[in-house]
C-alpha cells in the first residue's frame, strides 16, 4: 500500500534533515526533488538546453559529485521556473511518490502540485537570518568560500524566486502542518514530523 508524505519549504530550512530522518524511521523510500533540478542545473551549467537537459535526465546524473554547490544550486534555481522543465520531472516524482511501502519527498511544490493527495503534508521553514547561518557553516565547513551576507543575499533571492515563479510557486499547502525549525534541535523538529506522519497514519486505518 502507498503512503506518500510531501515535505517542501525554502532552502537551509531543514526539510532535507527531517525528511531523511522521517523515511528512515518508518522505512519509506525518500526523493530529493531538489537534486533533479539541481542535476538538470548541471547540465545547464555544462552547455546544455534546459528542456532538453530535464527530458533526458537520467538516475546517474543524481549523482554528480557537485550537485550542493552554491553555484549548481543557482543554476537549480533558475530552471525551476520553466514550466517545460517542471513539467518534464512531475511524471518521475508522482511514479515515485506512489511506490508501495511508502515514499517521503521533499521540495518546494510538493503538497500543492505533484502530490495534493498525499496522506501527510509538511511545511518547513525558519527565518532567512537562521537558514543563511545554517547554509554557511555547511559550506565553509565544506571548504567553500563565502560570506555571511553574501550567502544571506542568495537565500533571500532564492526564495523570491521561488515564491514568485508563475509555474508551480512555493506555497505551503492549505491542510499542510507548519514546523518552523528556526529555534528548534534536528531531534525536536524530527518529532514533530513524525507525531503528525503517526497522526496521518492512525486517521487511514
Amino acid at each position: 500500500m502507498s503512503f506518500a508524505v510531501a515535505i517542501d519549504g525554502p532552502a537551509a530550512a531543514g526539510k532535507g534533515t527531517i525528511s531523511k530522518a522521517v523515511a528512515a524511521h518508518f522505512g519509506f523510500a525518500h526523493l530529493d526533488t531538489g537534486l533533479l533540478y539541481r542535476a538538470v542545473g548541471a547540465k545547464v551549467r555544462d552547455g546544455a538546453e534546459p528542456v532538453a537537459a530535464a527530458q533526458t535526465l537520467q538516475p546517474q546524473d543524481l549523482e554528480a559529485g557537485d550537485l550542493r554547490t552554491p553555484q549548481v544550486a543557482d543554476y537549480a534555481s533558475k530552471v525551476a521556473v520553466i514550466p517545460e522543465v517542471r513539467a518534464a520531472l512531475v511524471d518521475f516524482q508522482r511514479a515515485f511518490a506512489a511506490r508501495a511501502g511508502g515514499a517521503v519527498l521533499d521540495g518546494r511544490d510538493i503538497g500543492t502540485v505533484i502530490c495534493p493527495d498525499a496522506q501527510a503534508k509538511l511545511f518547513v521553514t525558519a527565518s532567512a537570518e537562521c537558514r543563511a547561518e545554517r547554509r554557511f557553516k555547511e559550506l565553509t565547513g565544506n571548504g567553500i568560500e563565502v560570506t555571511l551576507e553574501g550567502v544571506l543575499a542568495d537565500v533571500i533571492a532564492r526564495d523570491t524566486r521561488d515564491r514568485e515563479r508563475a509555474e508551480a510557486p512555493m506555497v505551503a499547502a492549505e491542510d499542510a502542518v507548519l514546523i518552523d525549525t528556526s529555534d528548534l534541535t534536528i531531534e525536536a523538529a524530527v518529532n514533530q514530523a513524525i507525531a503528525v506522519i503517526n497522526a496521518a497514519r492512525s486517521a487511514r486505518t
